[in-house]
C-alpha cells in the first residue's frame, strides 16, 4: 500500500505529541492500599502497626508478634471530566468510572527469632480511563488502561531499642492498554493501539523509630523500575482517505521500555495521650523519570515508521498527608485525614488520558481491634477545584488537550485482619 510521505509523517507526530506513557503520571498512582491508613489520610509511615506496613514501611512488622492475616478492597468511583472550549456549554466524562483494587498482607515472627517477616500482594498502580469520542481531542488521545501488580516478601528487625529497619524485593507486573485516533476528530473509524506487558524487579525499604511514648519518627523508600513491555501494535483506518487510499488494518509486533517513578517518603506520629494518634506525611514522587520512552516495531506499516519515539517530561510532584486517629474504648477507634497531591504532567505536554491536576482528598472511618479479628472501613472523596490547560501540542489535524480540567472520586475502602 502506498502511503503518502506526508500522511506517514502526520501520524508520527500525532502519537508523539498525545505521549503513549502518558498514562502513567499521577493519576494512575495507586498509594490507597489499606482501610485504616486511607482513613487517616494516608498517614501511616510513621505508625505502620498493621500488616499493610510491608507497603506503607516494611520496618513496622516488627511491631507484629505472631501470625497476621490481613486483606481488603479499594473500590473507587473515578469522574475526571473536561470542558471544550470550542463547544461552550459540555462536559465529557470519564467512561471507566468503576474500577475495584484488591490487597493482601501476611507477616509472621517467632519469640525465638528476632526475625520478622511479610508477604504482601498489592497494586500500587493502576486504574483506566476512557473519553468518548466526541470531545474534540481524539487524535490526541482517548484510553488508557494499567494493570499493576507487585509481591513484595519482606523482613524487619529492631536493630535498637524501638529503632526498627525493614525491607524486601518487589517483583512487578504491568499489562499496559492505550489507544488513540489517527484522523477522524470525532468519529470511531480509526484508531492506533499499542498493548504489551512485562516483569520487573524493585526494592522497597523502611525505618522506624519511636523517640519516646509520644513521638515515632518513620521514613519509606520504593525503587523505580523499568518494566520491558512485550505485546504488539495495531493500526486501522475503515474509510477511504484521500488520495485514494483505501481502508486497512495491520497489527505489528513491539516493545517499549516504561519507567515507574520511585517513591521516597517521611512522617511523624505525635501521640499526646493512648488515647490520640496525629501523623504528618510528605511523599516525593519521581516523574521525572518519565522522558523519552520508543516503541520499538518488529517493522514499519503503512502510517508508521519502525521506531516510534515519544517525549513524555513529566515533573515530579508531591503528596502532603495529615491524620488523625481517636481510640475508643473496647477496641474501636475512628479515624480522619486529608491529602494534597500536586500535578505532574505540564501543560506542553497535557493528554487527556490522565487528565491531570492538583487534587484534594478528604477521608474518614472506623475500625475495631479484637484479640483474633480485626476490621475497618473508610470513605474517601476526591476532588480537583478545575486546571484550565493552554498551549498543549496539536495532534496534526490540529487537535489539542486545551480546555478545562476537573476531578471527581468516591471511594470505600475495607480490610479484614486475622491474628493466630
Amino acid at each position: 500500500m502506498n502511503i503518502p510521505t506526508k500522511l506517514r509523517v502526520s501520524v508520527v507526530a500525532i502519537l508523539t505529541l498525545a505521549g503513549v506513557g502518558s498514562a502513567f503520571a499521577a493519576g494512575f498512582d495507586l498509594p490507597s492500599q489499606d482501610a485504616f491508613a486511607i482513613a487517616r489520610g494516608q498517614a501511616f509511615i510513621a505508625t505502620a502497626d498493621n500488616p499493610s506496613a510491608i507497603y506503607y514501611n516494611p520496618a513496622g512488622i516488627a511491631q507484629l508478634k505472631g501470625n497476621n492475616l490481613r486483606g481488603g478492597i479499594y473500590a473507587i468511583y473515578l469522574d475526571p471530566n473536561y470542558e471544550s472550549p470550542s463547544q461552550e456549554g459540555k462536559t465529557f466524562h470519564n467512561q471507566d468510572k468503576l474500577n475495584g483494587v484488591p490487597e493482601l498482607f501476611y507477616t509472621y515472627s517467632s519469640e525465638n527469632c528476632p526475625v520478622h517477616f511479610g508477604l504482601g500482594i498489592y497494586s500500587p498502580f493502576g486504574l483506566s480511563v476512557r473519553w468518548p469520542d466526541t470531545t474534540g481531542f481524539r487524535t490526541v488521545g482517548t484510553r488508557g488502561s494499567l494493570k499493576y501488580l507487585t509481591f513484595n516478601p519482606v523482613v524487619a528487625m529492631e536493630v535498637l531499642p524501638n529503632f526498627m529497619l525493614g525491607g524486601g524485593v518487589t517483583v512487578n507486573y504491568a499489562n499496559v492498554d492505550l489507544r488513540q485516533g489517527l484522523f477522524s476528530p470525532n468519529t470511531d473509524s480509526d484508531e492506533f493501539r499499542f498493548r504489551g506487558d512485562g516483569w520487573d524487579v524493585g526494592y522497597n525499604l523502611g525505618a522506624l523509630w519511636k523517640v519516646c511514648e509520644q513521638i515515632s519518627l518513620g521514613t519509606a523508600f520504593h525503587s523505580s523500575t523499568r518494566v520491558g513491555l512485550n505485546g504488539h501494535t495495531a493500526v486501522r483506518n475503515d474509510v477511504l482517505l484521500p488520495g485514494p487510499i483505501p481502508p486497512f488494518s495491520q497489527r505489528r509486533a513491539a516493545e517499549a521500555d516504561f519507567s515507574f517513578p520511585l517513591k521516597a517518603s517521611a512522617g511523624i506520629s505525635y501521640r499526646p495521650t493512648p488515647k490520640w494518634n496525629l501523623e504528618f506525611n510528605a511523599e516525593y514522587v519521581d516523574w521525572d523519570e518519565l522522558g523519552q520512552v520508543t516503541i520499538r516495531q518488529s517493522a514499519a506499516n503503512a502510517v508508521l515508521p519502525k521506531d516510534i519515539p515519544l517525549t513524555l517530561n513529566w515533573q515530579s510532584s508531591w503528596y502532603y498527608e495529615f491524620g488523625a486517629t481517636r481510640y475508643l474504648d473496647n477496641g474501636w477507634h475512628i479515624s480522619a485525614g486529608y491529602i494534597l497531591n500536586e500535578n505532574s504532567v505540564p501543560d506542553a505536554n497535557y493528554t487527556p488520558v490522565v487528565a491531570d491536576l492538583d487534587r484534594h482528598f478528604f477521608s474518614i472511618g472506623t475500625g475495631f481491634v479484637g484479640k483474633r479479628f480485626d476490621f475497618d472501613i473508610a470513605y474517601q472523596f476526591g476532588y480537583g477545584p478545575g486546571r484550565n490547560v493552554k498551549g498543549s501540542a496539536p495532534s496534526a489535524i490540529g487537535q489539542t488537550a486545551d480546555g478545562k480540567y476537573g476531578f471527581l472520586s468516591h471511594a470505600i475502602a475495607a480490610s479484614v485482619g486475622l491474628h493466630f
